[in-house]
């Protein structure tokens, strides 16, 4: 059986959800396809569309569920955002509105940012959303209410 959605902290957006089989599907418009709708993925494509219309974000330069190595260890982080000359400047973190953002999940994200080295980090349920500004030759860390719009970055 597949996710109901559920409100979120976020604008709701017009998604193409169909049905097929019993499952529900959300069409993802950076990859161009249906995608298996679950609690993340709700998520994820929320805040999707929350960086392209609220902070004009562009849908182009934004990368879905990119590989890295840790730990030789092969992992997936949600989102990864580029600036026009091809550096990495947002890297985002999506959990199912039931998850809690705890310290563990901060560690997570970190530690595909220590590979990534984006500017900014984001972590979301949908519900909560927290944004750092990282300073990676002092390696600190400040956290930030909003997130800037895109060209602020």
């Amino acid at each position: 059986m597949s996710f109901e959605p559920v409100p979120l902290n976020l604008p709701p957006y017009p998604f193409r959800l169909t049905e097929k089989d019993g499952n529900t599907y959300i069409f993802d418009e950076i990859r161009k396809k249906h995608l298996f709708l679950t609690p993340e993925e709700w998520v994820r494509q929320h805040f999707i569309q929350f960086l392209a219309s609220a902070h004009a974000f562009p849908k182009t330069l934004i990368r879905i569920e990119g590989g890295l190595q840790l730990h030789q260890m092969q992992k997936r982080s949600d989102l990864l955002v580029y600036d026009r000359q091809g550096n990495k400047v947002v890297l985002v973190e999506c959990k199912a509105p039931g998850v809690r953002i705890d310290q563990k999940v901060f560690d997570q994200a970190a530690r595909y940012n220590l590979v990534h080295k984006a500017r900014w980090l984001a972590v979301t349920n949908g519900l909560n959303h927290y944004y750092a500004r990282i300073d990676h030759d002092a390696g600190l860390f400040q956290f930030f209410e909003k997130l800037p719009v895109y060209e602020e970055l």
